[in-house]
């Protein structure tokens, strides 16, 4: 009975300690997309060179994936991670897989847009409405992988665009083995989710609201993901029913992260930016 209560003030001393330690600020701002859009690729090198991310997600069945792969060789000290793709979302913008798996594709051999049913598509535009077979997205996410980590050896992590892990729990355990087989982390559940700006904020008002936000942080770590982009003409094209206007969206991402006044808050709280490669150390 004493060594069982002397364990359990030795457990609570060392868990104790540990918080101790992690009493600081710590944020990864991820930029999703990279590989998706010459706009994208653009934006999401900007705000690592002149901004507050850290971290970026490279989509491989993309058509500016080689794009991509060459602005990241050129940025070695850019976190990269595999943001494992099943869907192809937009309207006018369509991305196939890298390997045969019928399962996964419409009848045009495009991946569904959807990952679950949306009221805005038309029945069987997801892979929920779908007969997917687990082998075939098994190698189509080692295709990507394999394609990826060619390119860039140094990738850190692997992610899952529009959380299609949550799909299933067979899906979410093969991307666990996945990244287990080829030593990568996943995206880790330890970080809390940073609120940013929230959906009812108008685009001119995200900076402001992203500061705020920034000085009500408490210590721990932080996870906030967004998708930056450049408002072109290319980017008018892109879009589906319920987003539309994607191009000034992920302009205005792109411009509060590479924000002085949020480069100022951010040195001014005392936050440290992290990435994944940093919590895999």
């Amino acid at each position: 009975m004493k060594n069982l209560v002397l364990s359990l003030i030795f457990g609570l001393t060392v868990s104790f300690g540990f918080s101790q330690q992690n009493e600081e600020f710590q944020l990864l701002i991820r930029a999703d997309d990279i590989g998706s859009f010459h706009a994208a690729n653009k934006s999401c090198i900007e705000v690592y060179k002149n901004g507050i991310a850290r971290s970026v997600e490279l989509m491989p069945p993309c058509a500016w994936f080689t794009e991509a792969v060459e602005m990241l060789a050129e940025n070695p000290g850019y976190d990269v991670g595999i943001h494992l793709t099943l869907t192809s979302e937009w309207s006018n913008v369509k991305w196939r897989p890298l390997t045969h798996c019928p399962s996964l594709v419409d009848e045009d051999g495009y991946f569904y847009p959807m990952v679950w049913k949306n009221s805005n598509f038309p029945q069987n535009s997801s892979i929920s409405e779908s007969d997917w077979k687990l082998e075939e997205i098994e190698q189509e996410l080692r295709a990507q992988i394999e394609l990826s980590v060619k390119h860039l050896p140094h990738i850190s992590h692997l992610s899952s665009h529009m959380g299609f892990t949550g799909l299933d729990p067979k899906i979410n355990d093969l991307v666990n083995k996945l990244a287990k087989e080829y030593g990568l982390e996943v995206d880790t559940k330890e970080l809390q989710r940073f609120t940013g700006w929230g959906n009812d904020i108008p685009p001119e008002k995200r900076i402001d609201k992203f500061c705020e936000n920034l000085k009500k942080l408490t210590p721990g770590k932080y996870l906030f993901i967004e998708h930056p982009a450049k408002n072109t003409a290319e980017m008018e094209t892109v879009g589906h029913i319920g987003y539309e206007n994607v191009g000034e969206d992920r302009e205005w991402v792109t411009r509060v992260f590479t924000s002085p006044k949020v480069k100022q808050t951010i040195q001014q709280k005392g936050i440290k930016l992290i990435s994944y490669a940093d919590l895999k150390q």
